[in-house]
C-alpha cells in the first residue's frame, strides 16, 4: 500500500513516511492508492475484540508494519486507559444507537487514534532511520490538543505543541491542556478563533525556508491533526467495530445497511465513515451534522462550499470551523480522484473564499446528507433525553441527535441509524447543566460537575474529577499573527 497526494505532485510514499511527514511536498493530504475490500470478509470479522479488529484493518493500509510491531502498538493503546473493556460501545437508548466514543484517557473521540498514532510515529521514525527530533504542530478546537498531548507525553524524540483559540473552547478543555505532563508539552493559547490557529500551521508547514531552517537545527515538522493518514485510518475501526456489534447483538442482519449520523467540524470523523464504506461497510447515508456553523450543510444541500461568514462560538466549541480540512480529501474521491480539479476547487477557497462543485461530483456524494442544530435545539433536546430515557449527552452528540431527528422527519428513512457520541458530557458541563435547566452562574468548574453528578445520578470520569487537584503548567499566550515566532522561541531556532 502506498499513500499518495490531493494534489497530484505524483509523489509516492509507504505509510511510515506518511505518517511521519504528516502532509505532502504540495501543501496536499495523503490518501490510500485504493481501498482494500473487507465486504465478503466481514462474517469473520464478526466477533473480533475491539483489538483485534483494529489489527485486521490497519494490517491493510499500515502494510510495511509487520505483525509484532503492529499489534504491539495496537495492545499499548487500548488497554486499561479505556474505562470500558468493549473500547468503543455501542449502546441502545429506547429506539436510538449511539456509538460512545469518550471511554479513552481525555474523555473524547480524539483518544480512538490518538492513543494509536503516536506509537505508530514513534516507530515510522525508527523504521525510517529518522536522525533529527519530531515536532507536532497541531492547531486544536479543544479535544485534539488534549488528546495529542496525552498521546505524544515524553516520548524520546517528539516535541509537541498545540495552539487553541483562548475564547474557543470549554473550561474544563482549556484547565485539560494547561494541566497537561510531560518534558515534551507547549500549550500556547491564541487571541483568536480555531481557523486562524489552524491556517498559521498549515501556512508553517508550507513554508518551506522554515522548514529548512528547522532541518539545520536537527528538528522536522509534522502533524497530530487528522490531516495527518495516521491519526485519520485507526478512526476507520471503530465504525467497523460498530456495525460488528450490531451484528453480533441480533440488531440487524450481517450484510444489512446502516446510517452513521457525525458531528462534524474538521471532516476527519465522518470521513473515516466514507472509508469504511469504501472498503465494503454497508452504509446507507452518512448524516454529516453540523452546529449554527453550517457551512458543510450548505455545502451537501447545494454544492457550493462558503466560508466568508461570521464564525459563531457555540456550546459545541470542537465544531466552531468554518475551513474543514479533511474536506479535500472527499473532493479527491468525489471528482474520481482528479487532482487538477482538487487544485482548482482548493485555490479558489485560497484566493476567494468559496468554490462550488459540478453535478458529477454532487452525484458523487449522494450517501451524504447535509443537517444542522441551533443552539436553542441542542439545549431542548438534551433535556428532552435525560427526562425521556435518562440518558446523558453532550452539545456534539446533542447537535448529532437532533440533526438525526430532521433528518428522519423529512424523509422517514427507517434505516438502523447509530449516532456518533464524541465526548463525554462532562467535558462541557456548564452548558449541560443549563440545558437540564439547573442553571446557577454563581458555581465554579467543579461545583457544576459535582452537581451535574448529583442531579442526573451519573458518575464523574476520573480523569475530570482529577483536573480539581491538577497544577497549572503551561500559560503562554500569543497573538494569532504571531504563532511562527512562538514556535522559533520553544524550538529555540
Amino acid at each position: 500500500m502506498h499513500f499518495i497526494s490531493t494534489r497530484g505532485n505524483k509523489e509516492k510514499v509507504i505509510a511510515s513516511k506518511a505518517i511521519i511527514k504528516g502532509i505532502c511536498d504540495d501543501g496536499g493530504l495523503y490518501v490510500p492508492t485504493y481501498f482494500p475490500n473487507l465486504k465478503d470478509k466481514l462474517n469473520n470479522l464478526v466477533n473480533l475484540s475491539y483489538k483485534k479488529l483494529c489489527f485486521e484493518v490497519l494490517k491493510l493500509f499500515l502494510d510495511d508494519f509487520n505483525e509484532k510491531e503492529l499489534m504491539d502498538c495496537i495492545n499499548k493503546s487500548y488497554d486499561d486507559k479505556f474505562d470500558n473493556e468493549k473500547i468503543a460501545p455501542t449502546v441502545k437508548i429506547k429506539d436510538n444507537y449511539f456509538l460512545e466514543l469518550y471511554h479513552g484517557p481525555t474523555c473524547a473521540f480524539k483518544d480512538m487514534a490518538l492513543t494509536l498514532m503516536p506509537l505508530l510515529l514513534e516507530k515510522s521514525l525508527e523504521k525510517n532511520n529518522i536522525k533529527e527530533d519530531i515536532v507536532i504542530l497541531t492547531a486544536t478546537s479543544g479535544d485534539t490538543g488534549k488528546a495529542a498531548l496525552e498521546g505524544f507525553k515524553n516520548l524520546e524524540k517528539i516535541k509537541i505543541i498545540v495552539f487553541f483559540p483562548e475564547d474557543g473552547v470549554s473550561t474544563i478543555q482549556k484547565l485539560q491542556m494547561k494541566s497537561q505532563e510531560g518534558n515534551n508539552t507547549y500549550v500556547v493559547s491564541i487571541k483568536g478563533n480555531f481557523d486562524d490557529a489552524q491556517s498559521s500551521v498549515k501556512s508553517i508547514f508550507n513554508d518551506e525556508n522554515f522548514n529548512k531552517k528547522l532541518k539545520q537545527n536537527n528538528y522536522i515538522l509534522s502533524s497530530a491533526n487528522s490531516i495527518n493518514i495516521g491519526r485519520l485510518l485507526p478512526q476507520v475501526v471503530y465504525y467497523f467495530y460498530s456495525y460488528l456489534e450490531l451484528v453480533r447483538n441480533k440488531n440487524i442482519n450481517l450484510g444489512d445497511k446502516i446510517n452513521f449520523v457525525v458531528p462534524t467540524g474538521n471532516f476527519g470523523n465522518i470521513l473515516a465513515a466514507y472509508y469504511s464504506k469504501n472498503m465494503g461497510l454497508p452504509i446507507n447515508k452518512l448524516i454529516c451534522a453540523s452546529n449554527e456553523n453550517n457551512v458543510l450543510y450548505d455545502f451537501f444541500t447545494t454544492g457550493k462550499y462558503n466560508k466568508n461568514r461570521k464564525l459563531h462560538l457555540t456550546t459545541s466549541p470542537s465544531m466552531d470551523i468554518l475551513i474543514s480540512s479533511n474536506l479535500e480529501r472527499l473532493l479527491f474521491e468525489a471528482c474520481n480522484r482528479d487532482d487538477k480539479k482538487v487544485n482548482k476547487l482548493i485555490n479558489s477557497l485560497n484566493n476567494k473564499g468559496f468554490y462550488e462543485i459540478d453535478n458529477n461530483m454532487k452525484s458523487n456524494l449522494s450517501s451524504f446528507i447535509g443537517e444542522y442544530a441551533t443552539e436553542e435545539e441542542v439545549k431542548e433536546n438534551i433535556n428532552n433525553i435525560f427526562n425521556k430515557y435518562n440518558y446523558l449527552i453532550d452539545t456534539h452528540t446533542c447537535v448529532a441527535y437532533t440533526s438525526y431527528e430532521k433528518y428522519l422527519k423529512n424523509t422517514k428513512d427507517k434505516t438502523t441509524t447509530v449516532i456518533v457520541s464524541t465526548a463525554s458530557p462532562y467535558k462541557f458541563s456548564k452548558d449541560v447543566l443549563n440545558a437540564l435547566g439547573k442553571e446557577d452562574n454563581s458555581l465554579d468548574e467543579f461545583q457544576i460537575l459535582n452537581t451535574l453528578s448529583k442531579e442526573t445520578n451519573t458518575t464523574i470520569p476520573l480523569p475530570i474529577k482529577n483536573l480539581k487537584t491538577a497544577k497549572v503548567l503551561h500559560n503562554r499566550s500569543c497573538e494569532k499573527y504571531q504563532i511562527k515566532k512562538e514556535v522559533e522561541n520553544i524550538l529555540k531556532v
